[in-house]
């Protein structure tokens, strides 16, 4: 049976949103400078930076072991500040029948906030949910903060 599931978790930022959402939009493979202890590197594979169809290759530690995944930009939303990547390939899809991260930023009052939304499909109900691959994106959104900061 089949089981389809979806957690989000978010991060309150000091600095200008739109600079985290660009530079995931357009320079995501800056991300490995921002927070080298938890992105390795990040590649074009294909298409452009910053548009959908794009496809992106992330070099990453996740729980201690270096990873890797293949994303496709499926939808990139500038008003929402908004991206949606679809993992196609990757560490991850052994546990994962699929999995998509949605990052979005917003206002709340004089608040801002970056919002990681992970939805996924597991094969049974003894795979966990993917918290800890949760917990890795909301850590890199709180040091791009930082990095903004400075």
């Amino acid at each position: 049976m089949v089981i389809t599931g979806k957690i989000s978790g978010e991060v309150e930022i000091k600095c200008h949103r739109h600079l985290v959402f660009e530079l995931f939009k357009h320079r995501p493979h800056d991300t490995s400078v921002v927070d080298p202890e938890r992105i390795e590197a990040c590649h074009l594979v294909s298409g452009e930076w910053g548009v959908p169809g794009a496809v992106i290759q992330w070099y990453y530690y996740h729980d201690g072991k270096k990873e890797t995944a293949k994303e496709i930009i499926e939808e990139i939303d500038d008003q929402l500040h908004k991206i949606v990547f679809k993992v196609i390939e990757g560490d991850i899809l052994e546990v994962y029948n699929s999995i998509s991260f949605t990052f979005m930023t917003k206002d709340v009052g004089d608040k801002k906030f970056v919002i990681w939304t992970i939805e996924f499909e597991k094969a049974n109900a003894n795979i966990p949910d993917p918290t800890s691959y949760l917990d890795l994106v909301c850590g890199i959104a709180g040091n791009m903060d930082s990095h903004f900061l400075k």
